[in-house]
């Protein structure tokens, strides 16, 4: 019996989940797959005149779980959680462990992001990063050609 990718047009979500399950090898990296694929924060990032911003959303986290770095132009965000629960009752014990980490890297155009100004702030499970521009990136104002 072999396997036939299919689509329905009417059903997407259909789609997704036929796709995301027979759309990969079972025998290779199955665990990398499941493990990335549910711990990956979603990113968003734009553009502003004066800077770039840099949102990611990481429910669950506090600000003490993230370490942000940048080195050689490359701006590392990273993260490690490990939570241990253990209850007894009635000569019986229960004992959850969960642990979750992630990396992110991003170069930073050399031209135009200035890398001494970079800012975060982590505010209802979004992480936002802030890095400037350097002066000569940002937009300058009108001026007038005198002709000669």
């Amino acid at each position: 019996m072999t396997l036939v990718r299919r689509c329905n047009p009417t059903n997407p979500v259909a789609n997704n989940l036929f796709n995301d399950f027979f759309g990969r090898d079972f025998f290779i990296n199955s665990d990398d797959y499941f493990t990335n694929r549910k711990q990956m924060p979603a990113v968003n990032i734009k553009e502003t005149e004066y800077n770039f911003v840099i949102e990611m959303a990481t429910p669950g986290l506090k600000k003490e779980d993230f370490n942000i770095s940048v080195e050689n132009g490359v701006l590392t965000i990273s993260s490690e959680k490990e939570e241990k629960n253990e209850t007894s009752n009635e000569g019986y014990t229960s004992r959850e462990f969960y642990q979750a980490s992630f990396n992110r890297s991003f170069r930073l155009p050399k031209q135009i992001a200035d890398d001494s100004n970079i800012n975060a702030r982590y505010e209802d499970g979004i992480l936002s990063i802030t890095i400037g521009k350097k002066e000569e990136a940002k937009p300058k104002p009108k001026r007038a050609i005198d002709i000669a």
